[in-house]
């Protein structure tokens, strides 16, 4: 069973005393020590939450049914590491260790259990990008829709959900830092505006560990994309007319009813 939600994040920026959450359409992060920001640009980074669970089958037990991995990675798949510095996966309390951080990637945690609870997944970010953490909450999902259905091995239960953050007004170090990376959009520059050369990588190993194109559970990863987004919304859209279209024919035929009525008990 495959599920997944698709949508853009925007929300006011938050209090100077609150912990920025995802409320709206985008998220919106804000840097306030900065001195040099540059105005009127924004940085958005696609990224996907959620979790992979599968059945052990006739090695499951009344406590052990079900052995489950909960992530944050990027949308296409690359690195997000450039952007977040670690992410926090608070579990139930009842697992060893329930606070996991995980400072590198890919940011994920595995586990086994029987039981479904909401996980809060916290993001923390490099200096340079933003000073406060974000946090994302995510019901771990173990069994299918159709709980009805006999449990299988083939194919386990996927949840995730896609979601982007924006950084307006960023530092010239970040952008610097960042420009061109894969795994942000990245916003054309101010006629005249020339940034810095970016900033040169030579540890590939680290590189190659960050994304998760080669991941041992990326053949069940949902694939977010632009085009993807817009067949959703498309097939939506044509679902919403259709629903209004037998809207429509149910008053006319009450209407017409009505109408008949009226026209009898007339003398």
């Amino acid at each position: 069973m495959t599920s997944s939600s698709s949508s853009k994040k925007q929300a006011q920026d938050p209090p100077e005393t609150s912990e920025p959450t995802l409320k709206s359409l985008r998220t919106k992060m804000t840097k306030s020590d900065e001195k040099k920001k540059l105005k009127d640009i924004e940085i958005s980074v696609p990224l996907v939450y959620g979790n992979i669970a599968s059945w052990l089958g006739k090695k499951a037990s009344e406590y052990q049914s079900h052995k489950w991995t909960v992530y944050v990675r990027g949308a296409t798949n690359e690195d997000i590491s450039v952007v977040i510095k670690k992410v926090v996966f608070q579990l139930h309390s009842s697992f060893n260790n329930p606070t996991r951080v995980i400072e590198e990637p890919p940011f994920e945690v595995s586990e086994s259990g029987w039981g479904e609870f909401e996980i809060a997944i916290t993001l923390h970010f490099h200096s340079d990008v933003c000073d406060k953490p974000l946090s994302l909450y995510h019901h771990l999902k173990l069994y299918p829709e159709d709980e009805s259905g006999p449990l299988t091995m083939k194919k386990p239960v996927v949840v995730e959900h896609y979601d982007e953050i924006v950084f307006p007004d960023p530092s010239e170090s970040f952008l610097s830092r960042v420009q061109n990376h894969p795994a942000l959009t990245f916003p054309r520059l101010p006629s005249g505006y020339n940034l810095p050369a970016p900033m040169q990588v030579d540890d590939n190993g680290k590189k190659k560990r960050g994304d998760t194109k080669d991941h041992s559970l990326g053949q069940w990863f949902t694939s977010f994309s632009e085009a993807d987004e817009l067949l959703q919304l498309a097939a939506a859209r044509q679902q919403v007319q259709a629903h209004i279209a037998k809207l429509r024919r149910q008053i006319s035929l009450l209407e017409g009813q009505n109408q008949t009525i009226k026209t009898g008990s007339d003398p």
